[in-house]
This record gives structure tokens, sequence and C-alpha cells, in this order.
């Protein structure tokens, strides 16, 4: 039974019925998904939810289906980690990681989207579906779109990651570079489907498709025993993300399974792509369009698509926003990998290095729960850490050997400790690559 009623237009209130359509006629703001609450609350809840399959799915009545065929039933329900390590170097008392950076079946938090956008697809009749993408979003309608049976075409910025082109290729997607960022890469899309009717997924799809990311916040209610967060931060791109996690925890409150307290959302982006960092700064809330140019390309969209959105959620939810460097984001990176063994993209490095400097200008309290929404796998962004990868001795097969360079990094670490120049003597590594030192076996490295 389906739980919807329709399209909404997010600005103007105008309703229309479901179909592949995104933008109002009347004053071309975004439509959204709108449900029968009263409907809902007959079959949803926590007793329910007890019975149902670990998976994005168990919340399917507040998901935008009007069928019984689901495709991508094994997709979410990611873990939920307590952060003790990065809490202590943080300095802060409770944090906890969201880690979609291992979610079904491409590792990032991509995978509930397409899971929603591609059901809708098929109840729709549609045999082609495809996307705008900075990487994460090609693999994962790549991966579920042959899995499921669809030709797919994928559209792309020609600067993007290596590993994330092989990350779609593989599947044997078509995939369309393109000259230019991912705006031009999206206007295109526009077109693409207005043409050939193909479901591109964040296009036409996009009122259904963006519903799929509610599922990681109504997971970490679940998770977290059907509490919300004092405070979350998560990674912005487009900005439907953060958005629609605040959105699930409000569909939670409504139907009686949280509190109606406030969870304060704060909005992370790499300062080289800022533009809803700044709408939240400046108190204006509007987007002004900017050239991306940073590491995250998976954060690169200079004219977000809910930015504005985005922004009236953080400031409503009483949170802030925050920005990175890239040499910020490399070391919230490995910092993260260093303290809780989890390997990142460079969305995720964004993450927590705005998460650190809001913990140290007192914006996050450091007695309050804390909650890192990570979005996706760090094996798809390993060109951002290449050229500061640690140094590694190779040695001949020998104990006395082992033990010399044991030895070696001893020394070389006490002496990087009480000076800034070079230790002297060669290398341990014979690798002619601009390399870092590398730290002894057991070290506890501040982050820079």
């Amino acid at each position: 039974m389906s739980h919807v009623n329709g399209l909404r237009c997010r600005e103007c209130g105008a309703e229309y019925e479901t179909a592949p359509r995104s933008i109002c006629e009347d004053c071309f703001g975004p439509l959204e998904v709108a449900y029968d609450y009263e409907r809902v609350g007959r079959t949803f809840g926590r007793d329910a939810l007890a019975g149902r399959a670990r998976s994005m799915w168990r919340y399917r009545e507040l998901l935008p289906i009007d069928g019984d065929r689901i495709l991508g039933q094994e997709v979410g329900f990611t873990p939920l980690l307590n952060a003790a390590r990065l809490a202590g170097r943080l300095g802060v008392d409770e944090l906890y990681l969201k880690n979609d950076a291992v979610n079904f079946p491409t590792l990032s938090f991509k995978d509930r989207v397409v899971s929603v956008a591609l059901t809708k697809a098929r109840e729709f009749g549609m045999t082609t579906v495809g996307c705008a993408s900075t990487g994460n979003l090609a693999n994962a309608v790549a991966a579920q779109g042959v899995r499921h049976g669809f030709d797919t075409c994928i559209l792309v910025p020609e600067d993007l990651e290596a590993a994330k082109i092989l990350g779609t290729t593989v599947y044997g997607a078509r995939l369309v570079a393109v000259k230019g960022d991912y705006d031009q890469v999206n206007r295109l899309c526009s077109q693409i489907a207005d043409r050939f009717g193909w479901g591109i997924v964040n296009v036409n799809l996009r009122p259904f498709y963006g519903e799929g990311s509610k599922t990681v916040g109504f997971e970490i209610a679940e998770q977290l025993g059907w509490k919300r967060p004092a405070h979350l931060v998560c990674c912005m791109a487009g900005g439907s993300l953060l958005t629609k996690i605040g959105q699930a925890f409000d569909e939670l409150a409504r139907l009686g399974l949280i509190d109606d307290g406030t969870t304060r959302l704060y909005g992370a982006q790499a300062q080289g792509c800022n533009p809803i960092v700044t709408a939240v700064k400046d108190g204006s809330g509007d987007i002004r369009p900017v050239k991306a140019r940073t590491i995250a390309r998976s954060l690169a969209i200079g004219n977000p698509a809910d930015g504005h959105d985005a922004a009236r959620a953080i400031r409503r939810s009483g949170g802030w926003a925050e920005d990175a460097s890239d040499a910020e984001i490399v070391d919230g990176m490995r910092l993260l990998a260093e303290t809780e063994g989890i390997f990142a993209e460079t969305a995720g490095g964004v993450t927590v290095a705005a998460a650190r400097k809001l913990i140290v200008s007192g914006r996050i309290p450091r007695h309050e729960p804390i909650v890192l929404v990570i979005t996706g796998n760090g094996l798809k962004t390993t060109d951002a850490l290449v050229s500061s990868a640690a140094a590694h001795p190779l040695i001949e097969p020998r104990l006395e050997a082992f033990e010399r360079a044991l030895s070696d990094a001893a020394v070389a670490t006490a002496f990087s400790e009480t000076s800034d120049a070079p230790p002297p003597g060669p290398p341990a590594s014979t690798s002619s690559a601009r390399r870092a030192p590398a730290a002894p076996l057991s070290s506890e490295r501040p982050l820079a």
C-alpha cells in the first residue's frame, strides 16, 4: 500500500500527481514527496520495525514507493560506531560515526538514493537510467542499474578521479565525460531527460531520489536507542543529504518515535567550494555560485540545488557551518584512519576537519553527544594522499635487518621531535617518490 499523496512544491505548495518530474510549473520551485502520515502511523512503529530486515527498506512507509517490488533491498543499515579514540583526540565526551563508507554495493551513501530512484524508475516503466555525477552517484547508478536490468548512461566532469571512473565503467555502464564542471554536466542531463525521457536519477527522478537520504537519519535515531543526537555534522555538496537527515528526525518525532527536541545541524564544505557555508556565515541564506577548486571532488558543486534549504535548516536548528582547506581535509582523513580504522574519502576528511574547527571554536559543546556522518570510502580518492604517504623501509629477510629498521625509525622520530630539519643520513625508504618520514610502530601522532 502506498503512503504517498503525490508531489508538492516546496515553495508555493502547488500539488501534483506522482510522476517523473521535479520542478513546479507555477513558480519553478522544487517538488517533494507528500505523505499521508496518519496512514503511515497505522503500520509504522517500533514493534513493527523489530521484525524487519536490517536495511534502509525497514522504513518503507516513509519512502515513496507504490508497490512491493523494491530494488536494492540489501542497501543501508550501516554501522553507527562509538568513536572513543577520535573523541579523545578532539577533546569531546561522546562521539559517534555513521559509517556509510561500507554501504552496499558501492561504498557510499549514494547507494541509498539510487535504490529509491531505480525502484521508482521501474514503477514508471523506464528502461534507461542515468545521472550527472561527481563520482559516488555514478558508481551507484552503474552497479545497481546493471544488476536490475537497466541500460545506463552516466555523465561526469572531465577531471573526475580515476578510481571513480573505473568504479563506474567496470560494470559496463556507458560513461560520457563532459568538458566542464558538475553544474554544466547537470544542465546537460536536464536536456537529455527532456529529449529522451530517460530516468535521470538526480533530475526528473530527484523528488524520489532525495528521499533515500532520510534513511541515514532514521538509522541514527534507531541505533541511538530511539533518540535524536544533540549535534550532527555532515558534509554538503548539493545540500540535500543534511536537509533530509533533519527531515527524518522531524518525521520520527511527528510519529512519536523520538522526542520533539532539536538536533543542531552543522554543514561542512571544502574551502574551495563553500557556497552553503558562506550563506550560513553571512546570515543571508543566499547561494552565490562559485567555481569549485578543491581535492574534495565529490563535494565540488558550485551551484548547489538544495543549498538554500540546507542553509535554512542549519540556521533553524541552531547549528552552524564550517569549511576546510585541502591540507585540513587530508589531515582529517588521516586522523579518522589512525584513530578509528576508517578510511574515508576526501568528503569524510572535510567532515572531520570541520567538526574539529566547530569544537575548538565552541560552536559544538564538548560535553554533549555528537554524530559525524561519513559518506564514502577512501579507496575512491587515494590520489589525495599519495604525495604525503609515509615512507617505509625495504629490508633483507633477516632479523637483524628488521631490528636495524626499528632502530632507524626510533632515531628518526626522536630527531623529528626536537628539530624541523631532516635527519642526517640516507632515507629509510629506497623509493624516490616524495614521502613523509615513517612513523614508529607505536605512535599517537597529533593532528597537525
